[in-house]
């Protein structure tokens, strides 16, 4: 899972008004402005996980990422009311960049757990290239106090790749508990690869056998 924080260090800092709103000229159509705000958004997390690669949630104070961002700091409010909503929207990111990986190369292994297994491990490696942001961003999910939704779009991956489009003698909410569960195992073998309790050939070992008992019924 590729993070997208070297695209913000790359970019230059939007420009603001000399009021400290963003001096943004009024777009012409709401299509240009529905863009224009998905730029904005995106120029915000992309500075978050800039900051939090290097320094973890500590250095993701809200006024650092609107100043990394180029935006005033109401603006970045608006956007995210607080620190963990940022966190979140770093963590979504993370996911679609997952997603699109998925897309281009799908897992090619005959059997459900083995597609599972491949997920998680081409996510545990993209993770690990950037420790400190993962860290973090597990770190303060855990913890979090606001809707998180990465467990269920995890579950959900692993779910959509294990069946492959194929029918299971499953109902569905099983099925969507039992990859929750091996996505639950992922990530605390993930917390303890990042304390050094764990390598990643050990991680790859539990979590296949973990893939392969709860996903049988697949």
């Amino acid at each position: 899972m590729r993070t997208s924080h070297a695209v913000a260090d790359s970019l230059p800092p939007l420009p603001e008004g000399p009021s400290g709103t963003d001096s943004h000229p009024a777009p012409a159509t709401p299509g240009v402005r529905t863009r224009s705000q998905h730029q904005r958004r995106r120029r915000i997390v992309q500075a978050a996980a800039a900051l939090a690669s290097r320094g973890g949630v500590e250095a993701m104070q809200m006024r650092t990422v609107a100043e990394r961002a180029g935006v005033a700091l109401g603006t970045l409010y608006r956007y995210f009311p607080s620190k963990m909503d940022l966190v979140v929207a770093v963590v979504g990111e993370e996911i679609d960049l997952l997603e699109s990986s998925i897309e281009r190369r799908p897992p090619h292994a005959t059997l459900p757990a083995g597609r599972a297994v491949d997920v998680l491990m081409r996510a545990t490696r993209g993770l690990m290239r950037e420790p400190e942001l993962a860290d973090a961003l597990i770190r303060s999910l855990i913890m979090a106090e606001v809707e998180a939704p990465f467990g269920d779009r995890m579950a959900s991956l692993l779910l959509r790749v294990a069946t492959d489009g194929r029918t299971v003698d499953l109902p569905a909410e099983d099925q969507l508990a039992l990859t929750g569960s091996l996505a639950g195992v992922w990530v605390q073998e993930l917390l303890e690869m990042l304390r050094g309790r764990r390598t990643y050939e050990q991680i790859q070992h539990r979590i296949e056998i973990a893939a392969e008992r709860l996903l049988a019924g697949f």
